[in-house]
């Protein structure tokens, strides 16, 4: 199993380097897997003037699987915009054809305090948000910035085709078969034509699902509801806009950004893992990041690339074992806790499996 490691930028050399410690560890006890780094995003213009070189597509297009770190900085603000490190990532996804974005957001009874919603209204929480990653509005055309009577004027296209809505539909129904049976679907198709044709797609592919029980809801409403009263969800699906910042306001009541694992995913189920916060600059190279997503995303890797439930189980019970011991990064520490160190946290989980 060949990985491609793509640690990119702030603190994600930081990040990916404690979940390679967790796959050497795998790597010792005869797991049969091969890893080969490669630049991307600010890191990627750094070495060959493009935030996704043509080395570094090769590679993940070989590899079986993609563990990717985090992209960006405010010293790539000011390039052209096809040379910004974000564009390095919305390419490889769309390259990789990696359409299905699943983001979990899991609740460790521990770190209950450190949601910031009240304990009764979190604890417990199971959710999963299944993300269309290659439509949308941050891909369709026409799209830009051009002179109209006389002033500048920005234009997107939110643009979703038939088969599009309903490849991730069937995914989400999937999950949600092997998860509590329920599915709430995500638009706006009151005001946007495109969500009411996801609306009609997601109510024909149910039929092949009569087990799953689907709803509808507003973006709008769906993002009060999450805050609200959140684990009336047990599996949601939407768009790549609205599952963007829903799948980042999920990320609080689990009491970090950095506890949030991702995987995307093609057709046949390769896919790219990443945890789902940016490269915080304000704390890059300082050791302080928390490593546990990108961790997570590994045991992701492993569930649904590898097909490995028994070694995905085992670190995320690693993860739950270091969580149960009291120790914790900044970000999830809370009076009376640990609090260690990136490294420390990655060592913690390496003792722990």
């Amino acid at each position: 199993m060949k990985i491609a490691v793509l640690p990119g930028d702030g603190i994600g050399p930081e990040i990916v380097a404690q979940a390679v410690k967790v796959l050497d560890v795998l790597k010792s006890d005869g797991a049969k897997i091969e890893m080969e780094t490669a630049a991307i995003g600010g890191a990627g213009y750094d070495a060959a003037g493009d935030p996704l070189p043509e080395a570094t597509l090769k590679l993940a297009r070989e590899a079986d699987a993609v563990l990717l770190g985090a992209v960006g900085g405010p010293q790539y603000d000011t390039l052209d915009r096809p040379l910004r490190p974000e564009r390095g990532l919305l390419r490889i996804r769309k390259e990789l054809n990696l359409f299905a974005n699943l983001r979990p957001a899991l609740l460790y009874p521990e770190l209950a305090s450190a949601s910031s919603l009240k304990p009764e209204v979190v604890s417990g929480l199971d959710l999963m948000i299944v993300r269309e990653l290659t439509g949308d509005v941050y891909f369709g055309q026409p799209r830009g910035i051009e002179i109209r009577n006389g002033e500048r004027v920005g234009f997107n296209t939110m643009l979703y085709s038939e088969s599009e809505v309903r490849r991730v539909a069937h995914v989400a129904f999937g999950i949600a078969m092997k998860r509590g049976k329920k599915l709430c679907s995500v638009e706006k198709a009151n005001v946007l034509e495109c969500s009411e044709l996801w609306k009609e797609v997601m109510i024909e592919v149910s039929k092949d699902y009569p087990e799953v029980e689907l709803s509808h809801m507003y973006v709008d409403n769906a993002a009060m509801q999450l805050i609200r009263a959140p684990k009336q969800f047990d599996t949601m699906v939407t768009g790549n806009i609205f599952g963007d910042i829903l799948s980042d306001a999920a990320s609080m009541l689990s009491g970090s950004i950095g506890m949030l694992p991702s995987a995307s995913l093609d057709e046949n189920n390769k896919g790219m893992y990443e945890p789902i916060h940016g490269s915080a600059p304000d704390i890059s190279g300082k050791n302080l990041a928390n490593p546990l997503a990108t961790i997570l995303s590994v045991a992701m890797m492993y569930r649904y690339t590898f097909a490995d439930l028994a070694t995905a189980d085992r670190i995320e019970g690693a993860v739950k074992k270091v969580i149960a011991q009291g120790l914790r990064t900044g970000d999830i520490w809370t009076e009376g806790t640990q609090k260690v160190s990136c490294s420390e946290m990655g060592d913690a989980v390496v003792k722990a499996l």
